[in-house]
């Protein structure tokens, strides 16, 4: 824990008078919040046999939001103070408007805990984070005579918040983060290629700076860096593709999640807008989002809004049965809210986002999956994408994968991109392993400006039919 824990009512505003003010400010609507935050971020880079970066971050402040109808009115100030508050009130009374809303009923607390709230920062000396800097970059380097550059990052955060909601209730939540990264570069004949390998999670950064724990991650990032120094070009064309458990989950989030986000449905500009309870996967297919999984990086205790996370289940055997909603679309659509009203800090309104996101799995072993595929590509590893929402159009890089001609892995592909649209690859989903991972702990997702951690999943999947770009002829 921190020296001074974040208490906001106790040193810095009077919890009556915020009460009253809070209670002001939402008179005739529908909702609203007081949301109270302390951050403090670290980050150390070790780049090239030095330290290259060393930043250490803290705010805190707070909104005030008064939501009614679709309306809303948010206001916020990094001083929390009773001036500060009282302009706050001001300027989200205008949202409200003559009123006539009705204020709905606040989430029930909860006493469950996800994670520790021990604080990552402190729990490690920076003398020490220094020398496991020291330590990855050895170590890396005396894995092979390739290798070339080596760039390592500790990082750690911790978040305190508190709410108020207009009927007195107050919610508190402290969640921490950790995180280790490694990325390697390596020579050979003139040719460079890199790997990168990383995670953490909602704890402290004990474990990670441990030997036992980044020696795989360094490994890791070699493997993957070798495996491209040998890569060719990827074909070009229409084809079957495998992919790998875990991380390429992230294909589901950005290319399925954000269709299923409330705000999106009731909007009508998801590619799944009005197909509540119809097929849009094929059968076996099921996919959950669920933000009460113990540490992990897209957990939280509650949501935003106070709202306790919960095991969202939003395509059942390849139904749509529901979607991710915060409480301003939860109440506009008809339906409770599900624990995703999030936000990226206190300067930013919470609307539906994901938490860990991913596709439970199936009876298929792995192995026979790529056995079976005649020929096509398995993709392991991906990087960056893009994603149309409206339609669910993707265009993603694959940071590993291989050629896979009569069930034999080839060699391993340079430049693979998969593209297509996330509901007619839901349809053309032929196999699930037994085999569902979570990705390692790396994840970010960016709407509307806001950034959140969030978590991923799969089993080995086989797609039917997805467009592969690549320099060459399949």
């Amino acid at each position: 824990m921190p020296d001074i824990s974040f208490r906001p009512f106790d040193t810095m505003l009077d919890e009556g008078l915020a009460l009253k003010l809070l209670q002001n400010a939402v008179s005739g609507a529908d909702d609203g919040e007081l949301f109270l935050e302390r951050r403090r971020a670290e980050a150390l880079v070790f780049d090239d046999g030095r330290v290259s970066t060393a930043s250490y971050d803290a705010s805190e402040g707070f909104g005030l939001r008064a939501v009614c109808g679709a309306v809303t009115g948010y206001a916020h100030s990094s001083e929390i103070s009773e001036p500060a508050l009282r302009r706050a009130v001001a300027t989200a009374q205008l949202a409200v408007g003559d009123g006539g809303g009705s204020l709905a009923i606040g989430p029930a607390p909860t006493n469950r805990r996800l994670y520790t709230d021990e604080d990552p920062i402190a729990g490690v000396s920076f003398a020490a984070k220094l020398d496991t800097l020291r330590e990855i970059d050895a170590y890396t380097r005396a894995l092979d005579p390739r290798v070339v550059q080596v760039s390592a990052t500790i990082s750690a955060a911790l978040q305190e918040i508190e709410i108020l909601r207009p009927d007195g209730t107050r919610m508190r939540d402290v969640r921490p983060m950790s995180r280790v990264n490694i990325t390697v570069i390596v020579e050979e004949n003139g040719r460079r290629e890199q790997g990168s390998s990383g995670g953490g999670g909602r704890y402290g950064l004990q474990g990670l700076v441990a030997p036992g724990d980044w020696h795989p991650k360094a490994q890791e990032a070699l493997r993957i860096a070798l495996v491209n120094l040998g890569a060719i070009d990827a074909p070009a064309g229409v084809m079957d593709v495998v992919l790998g458990p875990g991380w390429p989950g992230i294909l589901l989030h950005e290319a399925i999640g954000h269709g299923l986000e409330g705000d999106f449905n009731r909007k009508g500009s998801s590619a799944f807008a009005g197909l509540m309870g119809q097929r849009v996967a094929a059968p076996g297919v099921t996919v959950l989002d669920d933000g009460t999984l113990p540490d992990r990086r897209g957990s939280i205790t509650i949501d935003d809004e106070g709202t306790p996370s919960a095991r969202n289940v939003l395509i059942e055997d390849g139904i749509l049965v529901g979607f991710m909603q915060d409480r301003q679309n939860a109440r506009l659509m008809g339906v409770a809210p599900t624990g995703n009203g999030r936000r990226e800090s206190y300067a930013h309104a919470p609307m539906p986002r994901m938490t860990n996101t991913y596709m439970l799995g199936g009876t298929a072993n792995p192995d026979d999956i790529v056995a079976d595929l005649k020929d096509g590509i398995l993709a392991v590893g991906f990087g960056g994408g893009q994603v149309d929402i409206t339609n669910g159009k993707f265009v993603f890089s694959c940071t590993e994968a291989y050629r896979v001609k009569n069930g034999k892995r080839g060699a391993a592909l340079k430049g693979a991109t998969l593209i297509g649209d996330g509901a007619t690859a839901l349809q053309h989903i032929r196999a699930l392993g037994n085999d569902m991972a979570l990705d390692p702990g790396m994840g970010n997702c960016g709407k509307a400006g806001q950034w959140v951690p969030v978590g991923v999943g799969q089993p080995t999947t086989l797609i039917g039919g997805l467009t592969v770009g690549g320099s060459s002829r399949a």
